[in-house]
């Protein structure tokens, strides 16, 4: 091959490899000048020609398409240099690697982490190599595990800013993931990974032992939660694992990934960060949320949801300045239900609307006992649900909410959450905002922000996130975030908020970083409004909002 001036002459390196990775010929290059071997890379070891995670890529690859006589590919990053690699055998235990550098991924912010990134296999076909490795699993009767990640935080980058954006936070992240221990065929926890779509990963196992099958999800699970850099901002992302059992969960792909899926989706519900192995548990909560599904139209038809109400006070006089309502159901068997468990079901079935329109006649009702008990100026603030909000009919709702006068226009507070915010079309926003009401973004310090919009908009607060307030006295970087929160309110004109005011250390640091209004356990003398709902100082659910 070396005398081959047709090869020679390539802008490809081509690379003969023996299945152990000693290199027996190369030519070709022109285009990859980073990678090309010496002329005395014949018959060395590829180890001691290109770095480890490189040689381990390709030997990996040499061995896979060996074995299973097809062309693998690959995608791997050398020098700030991207390269596709193409494997194909030539007979039973050597192959040809074909090498081509395509367009250099950019930095914008000209920095650079010194790390070396680490290859990762294509994401194209995957769905065809999981049912091939199946099958080989099958015949040689091994072990397979799929584990399915859902990343939180892709769609609101692509919905925020641009999909191109996702991608590339994406690509980021695949990128520097951890090389697979072991080697394929070994028994051993060597594992592949591949994009199902938008958020979700799909990571294939070989090896059925739970406790290293949970221990290298975990790892993986550790880099993609590590902030990412992209364009000079800096993305966080969420994952959430599930794992499901060749033999033991499934016998197919689509089942696989089926349950696979479903016990990621269990540990995002229940927010927790930990690997999640598809059970009966599991299968007997998808069952029961059927149950909830049905259980809330009935309650919506009923109006069986309550708002119950805690109040915002201003931290230097203690001075109730509003009545903050926040969703609640009162199960007839079950007791009271936190929203976290039925929300993500009324956004799923269509019922979040129609929960989201009852919640508003409910704050109608509610008014005329809460203004008898409050002080002249107090507010009545409502966070409307995510699709509401989004629903092209939102602004007429509240228009015809404010005509019926039950509340007074000047008295309504609306909290929309800061992500959904950024997603809601600003005429509708604006639509509002001249009717007189007041608009508070909530949840500041958890979404994405952009501040010329905020700057804009007809908004009049910004409330913090509880989960900052709650470790403002613990955690320096909890009082940065409420530092900036508050700072960036100010500066643009607008008032502070805090929720989650649960002691007097709490109140002075807000004070002191120049927030006046907040909420929380501190103010426990509330007066009760005489109707199912009240104003209550304890600490409540998440907010409808």
């Amino acid at each position: 091959m070396p005398g081959d001036t047709l090869i020679q002459a390539l802008p490809d390196l081509v690379v003969l490899m023996r299945r152990d990775g000693v290199v027996l010929a190369h030519g070709g290059g022109h285009g990859v000048p980073a990678l090309q071997p010496p002329r005395e890379a014949t018959a060395e070891q590829v180890a001691m020609l290109w770095p480890e995670p490189i040689a381990t890529l390709l030997r990996q690859l040499t061995r896979r398409a060996i074995a299973q006589r097809a062309a693998m590919q690959a995608s791997f990053l050398h020098e700030g240099q991207e390269y596709e690699a193409r494997v194909s055998a030539q007979g039973p235990d050597r192959a040809i690697c074909m090498l081509r550098a395509v367009q250099a991924p950019s930095r914008d912010d000209g920095s650079d982490t010194g790390e070396r990134p680490q290859p990762h296999l294509d994401r194209r076909g995957f769905l065809k190599r999981l049912r091939e490795s199946l099958a080989l699993a099958a015949l040689r009767e091994s072990p397979i595990a799929v584990a399915v990640i859902h990343l939180d935080g892709v769609a609101d980058i692509a919905q925020v800013l641009a999909a191109s954006v996702s991608e590339q936070v994406m690509s980021a992240a695949l990128r520097r993931l951890p090389s697979p221990p072991g080697e394929p065929g070994s028994g051993g926890p060597w594992w592949y990974i591949g994009q199902l779509s938008e958020s979700l990963l799909a990571l294939v196992l070989e090896s059925a032992d739970r406790d290293a099958v949970e221990a290298c999800v975990s790892e993986v699970c550790a880099s993609l939660r590590e902030p990412i850099q992209s364009g000079g901002a800096e993305f966080h992302l969420t994952p959430y694992a599930g794992v499901a059992i060749l033999g033991q969960d499934a016998s197919s792909p689509r089942m696989l990934l089926d349950h696979a899926r479903a016990a990621a989706a269990d540990a995002r519900r229940s927010a927790r960060t930990a690997v999640r192995f598809f059970s009966d548990t599991v299968r007997l909560r998808a069952l029961a949320r059927l149950d909830t599904a049905r259980e809330l139209r009935e309650a919506i038809e009923r109006g069986d949801f309550r708002l119950r109400y805690i109040g915002r006070h201003d931290l230097a006089s203690g001075r109730l300045i509003a009545c903050v309502g926040y969703l609640r159901w009162v199960h007839p068997l079950r007791g009271e239900i936190r929203p976290a468990e039925f929300l993500r079901v009324a956004e799923t079935t269509g019922l979040a609307v129609p929960l989201s329109r009852l919640l508003l006649e409910r704050l109608g009702a509610d008014w005329a006992s809460l203004a008898g008990v409050a002080d002249p100026g107090v507010r009545i603030s409502f966070g409307p649900l995510r699709h509401h909000i989004l629903h092209e009919g939102f602004a007429e709702d509240i228009a015809r909410f404010l005509a019926r006068g039950s509340v007074p226009t000047q008295r309504l507070e609306l909290r929309i959450a800061e992500k959904t915010f950024i997603a809601q079309d600003p005429s509708q926003l604006e639509a509002i905002g001249q009717l007189g009401v007041r608009l508070v973004v909530d949840e500041v310090g958890r979404g994405m922000g952009s501040l010329d919009w905020l700057a804009r908009a007809p908004i009049w607060g910004l409330q913090l996130d509880r989960a900052w307030v709650t470790a403002l006295r613990a955690d320096a970087v909890a009082r940065k975030v409420c530092g900036a929160g508050i700072a960036m309110a100010s500066a643009l004109g607008l008032t502070p908020i805090a929720t989650g005011v649960d002691d007097q250390e709490q109140r002075d640091a807000l004070l002191a970083l120049g927030c006046r209004f907040g909420s929380g356990d501190l103010y426990s003398a509330e007066p009760a409004s005489g109707t199912s709902s009240q104003i209550d100082t304890s600490t409540g659910d998440a907010a409808a909002g």
